[in-house]
């Protein structure tokens, strides 16, 4: 199932801000050093958060709320975050701030940045003074926490949230988002997120997201039928795309004595890598050669992923564009057939008014003996031009002459209604006015249907391109997934190969250690040997008087 992004997550120092709020309300204590040694403890996850921020508020009591209240006023913020967060609101995100910080600071910049809901921590103060102690939801509970009762809330799934974070307190919520994203943050950070952003520069999740966001659209309407949007149709964030591997050997260092916050970090969800059954080498010269081939290796792995997810990308827009442009034309070849529609409705509907009224011209002329008087003298038309055109004998041309006086006669004994003349003339006048209107809306008609015809026919050299813009981004998008394949086999190498060099390193620890008790020990038998010789007389020179002094002989 696609699910789109509805929630944005932000950490507030050294994400939304750029620094530790609590190392700025430290300085008014002068007590910024001894904050930012257990900071730095919190963030690597060498100290659980409970125990680091009641250490550190400690160190904070009789601090005025005041001077809090102005150095809050004049806290720099993050490079790009008013744009970030103004521009996700815009196009309809909701945004949080989560962070185990402190409300004296948050709360004006969630008033400042328009930000929707804001977690955080509260210090007790008393008579305007802090007391060195604090309270609040995120003193003990996990920011998952905060986020699940926040997303129950909103009726939001955790496939629909993006989390940003960069210290070790973040990443119960980045291992529970849609997309989790490490920003500038420290290597226990970088492992369980699905994308890094080394740069301080909150721009660039602005634009991951607007990407991702992008990249999990489904079209509306397929209006080609035989071309269809892909529900995972780039692979760039299945996996750390900005890995810098140079970091890696820090992150896999084996400690044989793990506390126990190591031992809760061994149990966290980890994005696997396959099995290569890769075996470096057991020279470290010759494994550090392999360490750099494979980091050359995956660099150029990732160039071709990322040019294959481009052209992926471009042709996804290519295709959508010219869907776009088939369905207008479609519309609109559908809407000219409905005038087309329309427009014989109304043909049909004048020809039945001008049929009713042709009857009842007939009809009038019948009634009122109109029909005769034409009978009448269309036959006396008949037979003056039969005696003008034909020669006849003197007997037959009379009595022709003498038929057609007695029509004449015949035909001055009618008279017409003059109220049924001005009937009839009145019907032929709706009769020729019916006929008019059924020619115009003949040609309107025929003028739609033309109109249609030549859209119909626009649609199929455009819905050729769609489909030939598909076949290429389907082709990219495989190149883009076999290439990332590739990458995560390259990485599960690199991974192995750092912990050959931590055992390297190790060993030569192990090595270092052996080989300066075994000195220490030759040359405190030396110091031995030189003090039974001074018991027996011998004089001492310096070097051998410091080398008694530094066994603590004699």
């Amino acid at each position: 199932m696609i699910c789109l992004i509805k929630l944005v997550v932000f950490d507030l120092d050294n994400v939304i801000i750029d620094g530790e709020a609590i190392d700025e309300i430290g300085k008014l204590a002068n007590v910024q050093n001894e904050i930012v040694e257990i900071t730095a403890k919190t963030m690597n996850g060498d100290l659980d958060f409970e125990t680091s921020i009641k250490e550190r508020v400690k160190l904070l009591k009789g601090v005025s709320v005041e001077d809090i209240k102005k150095i809050s006023n004049d806290i720099k913020i993050m490079k790009g975050a008013k744009k970030t967060i103004k521009t996700l609101k815009k196009e309809g995100y909701l945004i949080a701030i989560i962070s185990g910080s402190f409300d004296l600071i948050a709360n004006p910049l969630k008033d400042k940045l328009d930000v929707d809901f804001l977690f955080t921590n509260t210090l007790i103060e008393d008579d305007g003074k802090l007391t060195g102690e604090v309270e609040g939801s995120l003193v003990k509970s996990a920011k998952s926490d905060v986020l699940k009762e926040l997303i129950k809330e909103q009726n939001i799934s955790l496939e629909e949230t993006v989390a940003i974070g960069d210290g070790a307190n973040d990443i119960s919520m980045l291992e529970i988002s849609g997309l989790s994203i490490a920003f500038n943050a420290k290597p226990t950070v970088k492992e369980v997120a699905d994308v890094i952003i080394e740069e301080k520069d909150l721009n660039k999740v602005l634009e991951l997201i607007n990407k991702y966001s992008s990249d999990k659209e489904i079209t509306n309407e397929n209006v080609s039928e035989n071309v269809s949007t892909l529900p995972d149709e780039t692979v760039e964030l299945t996996e750390k795309v900005s890995v810098n591997v140079s970091t890696l050997p820090d992150e896999k260092k084996p400690n044989s004595n793990k506390s126990k916050s190591d031992k809760k970090k061994s149990k966290r969800k980890r994005k696997k890598l396959p099995e290569t059954g890769f075996i470096p080498a057991n020279d470290f010269v010759e494994v550090l050669k392999q360490k750099n081939e494979h980091e050359q290796q995956i660099l150029e792995i990732a160039d071709a992923r990322d040019e294959f997810n481009k052209i992926s990308r471009e042709q996804r827009i290519l295709r959508n564009k010219l869907n776009n442009d088939l369905k207008e034309i479609l519309n609109s070849a559908i809407d000219l057939k409905n005038k087309r529609n329309k427009a014989n409705e109304e043909v049909e509907k004048y020809k039945k008014l001008r049929s009713e009224v042709n009857n009842e011209i007939k009809n009038l002329d019948f009634s009122s003996g109109r029909k005769d008087m034409l009978k009448i003298k269309k036959e006396i038309e008949k037979i003056d031009k039969t005696v003008e055109t034909n020669v006849l004998d003197i007997k037959k041309e009379n009595q022709l002459v003498k038929k057609a006086n007695d029509l004449r006669k015949q035909l001055n004994e009618f008279k017409e209604d003059q109220k049924v003349k001005a009937v009839a003339d009145k019907l032929k006048a709706d009769s020729e006015k019916y006929h008019l209107k059924v020619v115009e809306l003949s040609e309107n008609a025929q003028e739609y249907h033309e109109k249609m015809l030549k859209s119909f026919k626009k649609t199929d050299k455009i819905r050729k391109k769609a489909d030939e813009a598909h076949e290429s981004f389907v082709k990219a998008k495989n190149g883009a997934s076999d290439k990332h394949e590739s990458f995560k086999m390259v990485l599960s190498n690199i991974h192995i190969i750092n912990a050959k060099l931590s055992s390297f390193q190790g060993n030569r620890r192990d090595e270092s250690r052996e080989s300066s008790s075994k000195h220490n020990k030759e040359e405190k038998q030396e110091a031995e040997g030189i003090f039974d010789g001074f018991k027996h007389g011998k004089k001492l020179t310096t070097v051998e008087l410091l080398l008694l002094q530094k066994h603590n002989i004699g």
